[in-house]
Order: C-alpha cells, then structure tokens, then sequence
C-alpha cells in the first residue's frame, strides 16, 4: 500500500527541473522557437493523415506537447502527432470515427501510466536494432503512401488499408488529374529536401508552405484545396465522446496505440541521450509523461501522441538545455492556434502533403539500412521482414514478429556457437588472477571481458555498466571470448566507445575474431579503434600500449590482426 504512493512521486517533477530551466532561459526560448517553426506544418499534416482534421493535430501539438514536457523523464524530448501514430490511427478513424479515436487515446493514456507504475521502462531498451531500422522503414514508406491523394488533389477514396487506397487515388487522378495539386506537393518537397542540403539550419519546411500558400492565394489556384476554417483557439475539456458501450471494442487498438507511444518516446528520448553529453532519460517517467499527455490531448480534441524523433533532434541541435524549450515550443503554437488561424486555414492540402513526402524520405537513412543488412545475413532478414510487415499489417504487429524472429535467430546463432566456447578460447591475460587486475586498477586501467554472445538481448546491460565506469583512465574490452555479435551489439560497443572517448578514457580492444569483423565494420565500431590504432591481437599487448599511453609514450602502434584459424561459421578444431 505504501509503495505505490513512493513510485508516484519518484515519478513527479521535482526541483532539479525548476533549477535546470533557470540555468539558460535563452538559449531555450529561442530552441523552443525553432522548434515550433518546425512543428507547425508537422502537426497540420499529421492532424489531416489522421482523419480528424488540422485542428486535431494543432491541439495534440498544444496540449501534450506541454505535459510531455512537464511530467516527461526526458528534459530534450519534444512530443506531439507523429507519423507513426498517424499510421496507427487511420484504420481506427475508418473503423470507430472520430470519437472512437479519442476514447482510444484515452485508454491508451492510462494503460501507458500503468506501465510506467510497473516499472517497465527498462525493457524497452531491449528491441533489435534490426527491428527498430525495419520498423522505421515500414513507417516511413506508409507515411509517403499516406500523402499520395492529397497530393494527387483527390477525394480520400475508402478503405483501411494503405497500398488499396493508393492505388484507387492513382487510378482517380488518371482518369482527371489536378496538376497544379501534385506540383504544389513535388514543389514542397523538393525545396524541403534541396534546402536542407543547402542550409541545414533553416527551416525550409515553413519557408516551402508559406511559399506554396501564397503561390496559391496570388494565382487564384482553385485546384489548391485550402485546409478549410480552423478554431480560434482550444476548445473547452469534455468527455461527451465517451461512449461506455464501445469501450470494450475499443481496448485492443488502445493497446496498440499504447505500445507505440511507449516505443516511440523511449526510442525518441534514447535519440537525444545519445546526441548530447551529460542527459540521461528516465524511462518510467517518460511513459509516465506521455501517459498524462495521452489523457489530456483527448480532452481538447487531440490524437494520441508521441515523443517525436524529428522534433526532438531539431531541438538538441538549436541548443537545448531544459524541458523549458519543450514548453516553449507549445507555447508558441498555442499563440499561433489564437491569433492565426485566418491565415493558417489557407494552406493547401497539397502543400502539407508535399511536408510529409519529405518528411518520410528524411526518416530513411541509407546508411544505417546498408549498415544494418552487411551486419549479418539475420539483422538483414529481420529489417526486410518487420519493413514488410509494417506497410502490409499493423506497426505493433510488425514489432512483435521482427522481435520473435530476431529472439529465434539469435537464439539459434548462441546455440550454433555454444560448441566454440572451449575449443576456441585461449588465455590471453597472463594469470588472470585478481592480482593483476588490482595492479591495473592502481594505475587507472581497467580490463573487461567480455564472456558470450553480445546480441540485443544483453548489449544494453554491457552499455549500462561500462557507461557508468568512474576513475579510469584506459578501458581494455577483451573480446577473445566473444562467441557472436549481432547489428545491436556492434551499434552498442560503438555508442560505449564514443560515450568513453567523450569522457576523456582511451579505449582498447583485444582479440577480436574474424567473424565478428563484419557485424563490427558494417556500423563504424572498428574505426573509432583504428583511427587511433588502439586495436591488438592479445590482451598483453593492450595493457602494454595502455601504460605507454598513460606515461606519454608516442603513437600507439597496433599488432597484426589474429591469423583467422577459426570463425564463427566454421566448427571448431
């Protein structure tokens, strides 16, 4: 009974928040501000996608923006509509309507506050890489499906489905096509896509509406459909759009709506821990901010929402220090919701279309899909298989199959390589005796090794407790016992690696094998080692190179990589 109300208020803002948003007010004013500038044709865009209009999307920005912000875990997260909730909601608001879609939103606030009562933030953490890169792909190519009938400036044709409604809009504009909506949306776009080339610190998204919305009102572009009259302002909180006899219809979406907005924060605000140094989310109290922000959206006529990955980067990189650029952010859309609304109702449809093409061809990194499919033939697999299931299921579905099939392979790989554990292993510590290692610790140097499989299932425990390593100088990962590497562990012992460096330790490894190069390679883990030339054949030889390190004895010089007697594919000997 005691302890429920302690996990309350470990949940809660404290005075660590207050005192962090007095540190540099300005410099968070103005991020908030940028941010917003982004958000705006975001948030119309997504609240269009969705079914329930604009004013749906600037309401969401508004209000759960704000308490995210406030009761968040993160203080760089910034939240609102997303993409992947878009995606999400569509079937939802063909299925139950407008009203159907709030109540979701608002069973999904609770249960997402549930799971932060439950403590279940930590196990987020451990979903595939491979998953995470397919599922984005998956989101990113409805997103653009999504946006094709505005584009085309037709009628949204019927239907749950993404790729049926696509091909009824094409069909509709070929039989009478709008050009002058598809060169508004391909205008937006490109300028969108050129312009961050060009000057990345530029908000071409509002330059491109504001462009198109003009070209629109001077021409007298009929063709232009308009987004239609917006409030002045929020409407009063209500709950007239629960219906208690549909709720029990309606717990298997708000389900999926929850576990999205749980997996989507979490992943936003691991995003800006890892873009900054010295921030650290909580991830209880993130779901328990977005939980909130999920119960009062709905009230106002919001969707559901999210931490978004976009919004979030954008405000770690104007310079963010505090949750206060998060509330500012709302703010000003707040102020735009009540005085501008007149003009805001005039952009074309079109324009916010050509918004959201861009936006998903910017969610598509190619390198991390390349890096991620030359990892291992596995992490290749389950990024095609959880894409695929995205575009063609449901995104909670896509998740749950690209993270069974990631578990059984990697289950399979750890039973494949259990055989090489004793064969294939040679000392390479001398005495590996605790006597030893107290000689190194005295001298600032610590040896880890690295026993098994690292794979996504225990990568983030690895990351957690090398992370945290205090007065040390050098940190030794020897490696020789590592039986197989999977996308996610790479991606980790590279983040470990850059979050040491950053703290001033060198980093070494020892005895890496063969088959563990590729997986490595494919994500940059080996050239943050190489650069430096702090990679060796044997333990030995890297505490031999970390103390000449330490004295200031010149370049460190590599030894020659292990000759490849045995890898991961072949039996061992």
């Amino acid at each position: 009974m005691n302890m429920l109300p302690h996990r309350l208020r470990a949940l809660l803002p404290g005075r660590a928040d207050l005192a962090a948003m007095r540190r540099d007010p300005r410099r968070d004013l103005l991020a908030g501000l940028t941010v917003a500038i982004v958000a705006l044709p975001l948030a119309l865009g997504f609240g269009v996608s969705s079914g329930l209009g604009a004013e749906a999307g600037l309401a969401t920005a508004v209000v759960a923006g704000a308490v995210a912000a406030l009761f968040g875990g993160s203080n760089l997260q910034v939240s609102g509509p997303t993409g992947a909730m878009t995606v999400v909601l569509v079937p939802i608001v063909a299925r139950y309507g407008p009203s159907g879609v709030l109540t979701v939103g608002l069973i999904a606030g609770l249960i997402v506050i549930g799971l932060a009562l439950a403590r279940a933030g930590r196990y987020m953490a451990y979903i595939p890489a491979s998953v995470v890169e397919g599922f984005t792909l998956g989101i990113a190519l409805v997103i653009g499906l999504q946006q094709v009938p505005n584009a085309l400036g037709v009628p949204k044709p019927e239907g749950e489905r993404v790729l049926e409604v696509t091909w009824r809009a094409v069909g509709e504009f070929v039989q009478a096509p709008n050009w002058t909506a598809l060169g508004l949306a391909l205008g937006v776009a490109a300028l969108m896509l050129g312009g961050a080339r060009w000057r990345p610190t530029i908000p071409f998204s509002i330059v491109a509406v504001i462009a198109a919305t003009v070209v629109a009102q001077l021409l007298h572009l009929d063709e232009a459909t308009p987004i239609g009259a917006l409030p002045a302002g929020l409407p009063a909180p209500s709950l007239d759009f629960v219906d208690p006899t549909r709720l029990g219809s309606l717990i298997a979406p708000a389900m999926a709506v929850a576990a999205l907005a749980a997996l989507e924060s979490l992943l936003s605000a691991q995003v800006a821990d890892g873009m900054t140094v010295g921030q650290k989310h909580d991830p209880d109290r993130e779901l328990f901010g977005q939980g909130l922000a999920n119960l009062a959206a709905p009230l106002f006529g919001g969707v559901p929402a999210t931490g978004a990955i976009a919004r979030t980067a954008v405000n770690v990189r104007t310079g963010a220090t505090s949750r206060l650029a998060a509330l500012t952010h709302a703010a000003v859309l707040a102020v735009i919701v009540l005085a501008a609304s007149p003009l805001v109702s005039k952009i074309p449809l079109a324009a916010l279309a050509g918004v959201l093409l861009a936006t998903a061809v910017r969610m598509v990194e190619v390198g991390s899909l390349r890096a991620m499919a030359k990892a291992t033939r596995s992490d290749a697999v389950v990024l095609v298989l959880t894409a695929v299931a995205t575009l063609v299921l449901d995104l909670v579905y896509a998740v749950v199959i690209g993270f069974v099939v990631a578990g059984a392979l990697a289950l399979r790989a750890v039973a494949k390589q259990a055989r090489l554990a004793e064969t294939d292993f040679t000392a390479d510590l001398p005495g590996e005796h605790s006597a030893e290692e107290h000689a190194l610790l005295a001298e600032h140097i610590v040896a880890y090794r690295i026993d098994g499989p690292l794979f996504f299932a225990a990568a983030h425990r690895f990351l957690l407790e090398l992370s945290e390593v205090a007065d040390v100088r050098v940190v030794i990962l020897r490696m020789s016992r590592v039986t197989t590497v999977d996308a996610t562990g790479a991606l980790v012992l590279k983040d470990v690696v850059q979050k040491l460096q950053r703290r001033g330790i060198a980093v070494m490894t020892s005895g890496i094998r063969p088959g563990q190069r590729q997986a490595l390679d494919s994500v940059g883990a080996l050239d943050l080692l190489r650069l430096d030339g702090r990679e060796f054949a044997t333990t030995p030889e890297a505490i031999a190179a970390a103390r000449a390190h330490l004295h200031g004895a010149g370049v460190l010089t590599p030894a020659p990589a292990p000759h490849p007697r045995t890898t991961a594919e072949e039996p061992a000997r």
